[in-house]
């Protein structure tokens, strides 16, 4: 097919918020295959949408389709961005990035890692002397190398972490190689070094899940249905959606996975917006384990793997229940051919216990009314470990981003008999789990009744005049630049913090206002000085607020792979100080998961929350669900079998 017979088919793109379609891909990757791209030694790591200023989106000027692309020339090992112009045919940006700069991994580059480590002698001969040698049965599991002071000199590593299975269909996390890595040229396809230290047994016991091998399912849990007899109370336009109040846009990009955009809840039939976009920024998984093997584990998956372009294609009755609609995440393969990933995006709505409740004892009445959320997600699997991220939007303007963090843990070996103090032993044959942090960062470019906002920390604070030793009140902190926006959180003081608009007053002349409730705030455990702790300095902090830029995307910076940390990402731009009182602000949040790994978790992890809420705080006037109507009792089984009230 032509490039001007592809461009027919992108007519039909509704939104310039729109993800690029497999045309519009198709085409930016022919533009750049007929111009600066024209060498076959080009690879795709990335197309997707360049987003439109959001002041021409404002204004509803006429916005051209533009796309960013990055791709690596393995021929020179050297790495460039390009910017498309969809309408005109024409690259108008195309920059060489410098030559210690890695972009995040293609989908291709694993299989082929594992490829050329599978087919090296050294490799086999290392293997065979620790006395594996049907290779079939070893994995050999991609890793980032990350940055430990050494000289890359340019090169596009990976790292493997070499595994074993007994049988075909067992589980490799059960028998890890310990004490043995190799080292890839992805651009050569080379292994450039073999990391083969004293050998420890292989664990062999098993850590099969499969029902073949746990015994049959039980019999004692009923059926629950979920149904929406008259179907769900969304409509779908698109990428567009209202539901309740609400009212948003879908996006998806291979960094971010999910995207929501445009954010705004309907109050009085007023569009008031909240938040303009949000999204997973980053995240970094760093073991707290000195081994060796273990204390080089500190995956980016967002900003080295491109965690988007591994999201799952969900399947009805499984990771999603009820009226679902699905939206597909379209990327691109490492030629710059669409890829489709199907179901990528799931969204239903889920009842959610009681909104509000009272009972008058006077008059012997109740008002109750359920609430409900909209469910918004996507899982995406990275190597051993599945990431399950979902936004909740609530009835009464709430807001809940939940990561459910379950696989199977990245496992160790040591001599049987010993126990190490950095993990939980697993078994009695020398696998265990070292201790790590899942570290997450969101980024929320907020809009909260319009684009001029402000964030203040609230803090709980004793008087010093308290004759009755029982007072305490909220203090609010105005946050003035950025530097003073680097916060922490403090449960002691039962810190939040609110997003204001001070031009737009509430009924009692307060400016509206979102807060943020920082539940799982931890912070980064490793040391200041450690190189992960350099590389990853958002998560030494829980709260950043930055005047808006439009290239300042990535809590880490734009291209942490193989990075030092030291030029890019929230730290550094924070360094310019910027004022952010009544300013259009970004306000990123890192909290994570602290895990001390326990036996339960093996040999596959039950689901672990971690998450955040935002609330309204002032925003309303009043209670905004009143207008809720009541449960039917009839229809909600809110009786007993006897048809007794239980209330």
């Amino acid at each position: 097919m032509t490039i001007d017979s592809e461009i027919e088919n992108v007519v039909g793109v509704s939104h310039p918020l729109d993800p690029l379609s497999r045309a519009e891909i198709s085409r930016v990757a022919a533009i750049l295959k007929e111009g600066p791209a024209a060498a076959e030694s080009f690879r795709f790591i990335s197309i997707e949408l360049r987003e439109p200023d959001k002041e021409l989106l404002r204004a509803g000027e006429k916005i051209v389709r533009q796309a960013d692309a990055v791709l690596v020339n393995r021929a020179e090992g050297r790495s460039y961005v390009a910017i498309v112009d969809l309408e005109s045919g024409i690259v108008t940006g195309w920059d060489q990035l410098a030559a210690n700069v890695q972009p995040p991994f293609m989908l291709d580059e694993f299989a082929e890692c594992e490829e050329s480590c599978r087919k090296n002698l050294e490799v086999i001969a290392a293997l065979a002397k620790r006395g594996i040698t049907d290779m079939e049965l070893v994995c050999f599991e991609p890793w980032s190398v990350g940055y430990f002071g050494e000289d890359s000199e340019g090169r596009r590593l990976m790292r493997a972490l070499v595994f074993v299975r007994e049988e075909p269909d067992d589980s490799p996390y059960a028998h890890p190689i310990e004490n043995f890595i190799v080292i890839v040229d992805l651009n050569t396809g080379e292994v450039i070094q073999l990391q083969d230290d004293q050998a420890i047994p292989v664990p062999s016991a098993s850590g099969n899940y499969l029902p073949k091998y746990v015994g049959p399912a039980r019999t004692d849990l009923k059926p629950i249905s979920i149904t929406q007899p008259e179907g769900p109370s969304f409509e779908v336009n698109g990428n567009h959606v209202k539901w309740a109040n609400w009212n948003f846009r879908v996006g998806f990009t291979p960094r971010e996975g999910l995207v929501l955009h445009q954010l705004r809840y309907r109050d009085k039939d007023v569009e008031r917006p909240v938040i303009n976009r949000a999204s997973l920024s980053e995240m970094v998984v760093p073991y707290g384990d000195t081994a060796p093997v273990q204390a080089k584990k500190n995956a980016f998956d967002s900003g080295e793997y491109n965690i988007g372009n591994m999201a799952n294609s969900l399947t009805l009755g499984c990771d999603c229940t009820g009226e679902i609609k699905y939206f597909d995440g379209i990327t691109t393969d490492s030629l710059g051919n669409p890829v489709t990933i199907e179901n990528a995006i799931c969204m239903h709505e889920e009842d959610d216990s009681i909104l509000w409740k009272h009972w008058d004892f006077r008059l012997d009445t109740a008002e109750t009314r359920r609430n409900r959320k909209l469910v918004i997600s996507f899982i995406a699997t990275v190597a051993n470990y599945e990431y399950a991220f979902y936004w909740h939007l609530f009835l009464d303007g709430s807001i809940e981003f939940l990561v459910k963090a379950t696989g199977i843990l990245s496992t160790a070996g040591q001599k049987p008999g010993e126990k190490s103090p950095y993990g939980q032993t697993l078994n009695n044959d020398g696998l265990y789990a070292p201790i790590h942090q899942h570290m997450f960062n969101v980024r929320m470019d907020f809009e909260v009744d319009g684009p001029r906002n402000a964030v203040y920390e609230v803090d709980m604070e004793i008087p010093e005049d308290n004759p009755t030793h029982t007072a305490f009140k909220a203090v609010d902190r105005l946050l003035e630049t950025e530097q003073k926006a680097i916060r922490k959180t403090d449960s002691s003081l039962h810190r939040f913090w609110k997003i204001v608009n001070h031009e737009k007053k509430n009924i009692v002349d307060e400016p509206v206002a979102y807060r943020l409730i920082p539940t799982d705030g931890i912070q980064l455990a490793a040391g200041d000085e450690s190189f992960v702790s350099k590389r990853a300095q958002f998560a030494r902090n829980n709260l950043w607020v930055t005047s808006y830029d439009r290239t300042e995307r990535f809590a880490a910076g734009e291209f942490p792979n193989q990075a030092t940390g030291s030029d890019d990402g929230l730290h550094i731009w924070t360094q310019k100080d910027r004022n952010i009182v009544d300013q259009d602000l970004v306000v990123w949040y890192t909290f994570g998961m602290h895990h001390v790994v326990r036996l339960e978790d093996w040999p596959i992890m039950p689901r672990q929350n971690i998450g955040f809420m935002l609330e309204p705080h002032g925003f309303f006037d009043q209670n905004p669900t009143l207008d809720l109507p009541r449960v039917s009792a009839a229809a909600n089984h809110c009786s007993s079998e006897e048809g007794q009230s239980t209330h």
